[in-house]
């Protein structure tokens, strides 16, 4: 089912409905309330607090944006509001954290001296996709705060620029640099993975 008829379900008082959204998306709510909070712990709290609203909301959703973007909106007002969350902000200093690719990638002319490859070449037939996956998975939990944030939302959730920029509240410009350190630390990360596996 996708998430309008669950909704249908849900509103018709089928509980299994519930369940089937609190499964598909509550990873997803406690990882973006860990971004605005301290703590494992309260970002467990905050998604529960999400449910909670949905809950006694859902009535009034009025589907004038994706269940998905709805829900992930309600999470981060509440991280935000929770009084656990200091405003902060998030440097985009190129040389804070160092180059989105390694160095020794490039010759001295600054052209690749390695090109990447893409993964499914990569991986050829020796390695199956679920592995592949898991690598990827792996790497994105491996990612610090806000990278993590941003990946799961804009490439795990599929989440617009735009959308990921208002529930963080950062700039557009600011979520693409996020987003492109991210992806290319994933991918550093699962080529690290690949090769030890091939």
């Amino acid at each position: 089912m996708d998430d309008a008829e669950l909704l249908e379900s849900l509103l018709g008082g089928n509980e299994s409905s519930f369940t089937e959204l609190v499964r598909r998306y509550h990873s997803t709510l406690v990882k973006v309330a860990r971004y605005y909070v301290a703590s494992a712990a309260s970002a467990e709290d905050v998604a529960q607090d999400t449910w909670i609203a949905v809950l006694k909301g859902i009535e009034k959703f009025e589907g004038r944006s994706s269940f998905k973007t709805w829900l992930l909106r309600i999470c981060a007002n509440r991280a935000r509001t929770s009084g656990v969350r200091e405003h902060r902000s998030i440097p985009v200093d190129a040389n804070e954290s160092g180059p989105s690719v390694a160095a020794h990638r490039f010759d001295q002319g600054g052209f690749w001296s390695e090109p990447p490859v893409p993964f499914t070449d990569a991986i050829d037939s020796r390695l199956d996709n679920a592995t592949l996956l898991n690598s990827v998975r792996d790497a994105i939990e491996a990612l610090d705060e806000p990278q993590q944030a941003v990946v799961t939302l804009r490439d795990v959730e599929g989440l617009s620029t735009q959308e990921v920029a208002t529930l963080l509240g950062l700039s557009e410009a600011n979520v693409r640099v996020i987003l492109h350190r991210g992806r290319a630390r994933v991918r550093e990360i699962v080529e690290e993975a690949v090769k030890g596996k091939i």
